[in-house]
């Protein structure tokens, strides 16, 4: 059965009236929900939103910060490291009533929680972005976490915008919100970053790896973390490299797991053929390099790696976790194998290293799919559309 459809959306007409939005995040660190963000804000911007942004905390230095300030947008940051910290929810009260948006935005655990309920009390909407699908396990101090924020989301907030069908669906699941409180608004990219690479790209990019022009290169973008299922990669890399010898693993990224995934390419003799670059800022040129993009994550709401990967006109290799099945032609953009599968994963990279006519196919038809559905104008006017519905129904609905 082939995966659902995703029909393009044309623009949204938004009012020329500016919008002040105040968008609270718990940190500016390295991860896809600080990226996004960073993304939209320009385009928002055109489209009448006045942003402030706050972060709750510092990760790894907030490293997108600096990015967002010299868009000309301000940056704080509160400081807030617990939840339950002394005073944390007055801070965040204090943040919005010095800003008095129009609306306020929040994203990830924390904001999410503080920043409902502080605008709550102070009568401002709220719209909450759901970035993931969590599912923490049963009595832990995450789950309990998940079903607070749930609960204040659902009683709380004016509306909450989740980047997948299957993630809205979650939420609902848990939550018992109403469903016509939760949209879905995938998530965009700036389709002019990302485009096919030619022969001078491929090149240039595999010379500054240290990578044979003539090798058979699978990559990974990711944060390194257990559940991205990058060691299921690494574990299916001696069956590739059986059927083609000139293997090399990319993994471009930074995270905790690091340390583990070197010691199992060490245990598994893979240290010539595993090439862990760290976090870099030029996704789009080193996608250049590769032949396949593998994405084995064993759970995935909606991966804007994968909306890259397919724009920058490569064929695919996920894992049938989430929404990522929204996003995909199976068969036709992608090979879509089960999580916690490093056989299959393997079968399914042989088989686009030994079909190079199929791999370029399916390359072209994930850089049609990226046109027409993951264009982050469109998105950005959708949600300002969002924002605009939350005020007009007076924050509650």
């Amino acid at each position: 059965m082939s995966s659902p459809r995703l029909r393009a959306t044309p623009p949204l007409p938004v009012p020329e009236s500016p919008l002040s939005v105040l968008y609270l995040i718990d940190s500016l660190g390295p991860g896809g929900a600080e990226r996004l963000l960073a993304d939209y804000l320009p385009r928002l911007a055109r489209l009448g939103v006045e942003p402030t942004v706050v972060t709750m905390q510092d990760r790894e230095g907030n490293p997108v910060a600096a990015e967002i300030e010299a868009a000309g947008v301000p940056v704080a940051n509160l400081g807030i490291r617990r939840l339950r910290e002394p005073g944390a929810l007055r801070r965040v009260t204090e943040v919005i009533e010095r800003t008095a948006p129009d609306l306020v935005h929040t994203q990830l655990e924390f904001s999410n929680i503080l920043g409902t309920v502080a605008a709550h009390r102070l009568g401002v909407p709220t719209i909450a972005t759901i970035h993931t699908i969590d599912r923490p396990r049963r009595w832990s101090r995450d789950a309990a976490r998940y079903r607070l924020m749930a609960w204040i989301l659902k009683s709380r907030g004016a509306r909450v915008v989740s980047v997948s069908r299957s993630a809205r669906d979650h939420f609902i699941g848990r939550s018992k919100a109403r469903r016509d409180q939760v949209v879905t608004l995938h998530n965009g990219i700036e389709l002019a970053r990302f485009s096919p690479g030619g022969a001078a790209k491929r090149s240039a990019a595999r010379d500054e790896l240290g990578i044979a022009i003539d090798a058979s290169v699978a990559m990974t973008v990711a944060v390194l973390r257990p559940e991205k299922g990058i060691a299921d990669m690494v574990e299916a890399l001696p069956a590739v490299v059986h059927s083609h010898p000139s293997t090399r693993y990319v993994v471009v990224g930074h995270g905790s797991q690091r340390p583990t995934l070197e010691r199992i390419v060490a245990d598994l003799g893979l240290e010539d053929r595993v090439l862990f670059t760290g976090a870099r800022s030029d996704i789009p040129r080193l996608l250049a390099a590769a032949d396949v993009f593998v994405l084995p994550s064993h759970t995935e709401a909606l991966p804007t790696v994968l909306i890259e990967a397919m724009a920058a006109g490569l064929p695919v290799v996920a894992t049938e976790v989430g929404g990522i099945p929204e996003m995909v032609d199976r068969g036709i953009s992608a090979l879509m194998v089960p999580p916690h599968a490093p056989a299959m994963l393997a079968d399914a990279v042989r088989r686009l290293f030994s079909s190079p006519i199929q791999s370029a196919a399916m390359g072209r038809a994930g850089r049609r799919i990226a046109i027409e559905r993951f264009d982050l104008e469109r998105q950005a006017a959708r949600l300002v559309d969002e924002y605009r519905l939350a005020i007009s129904a007076g924050g509650f609905r």
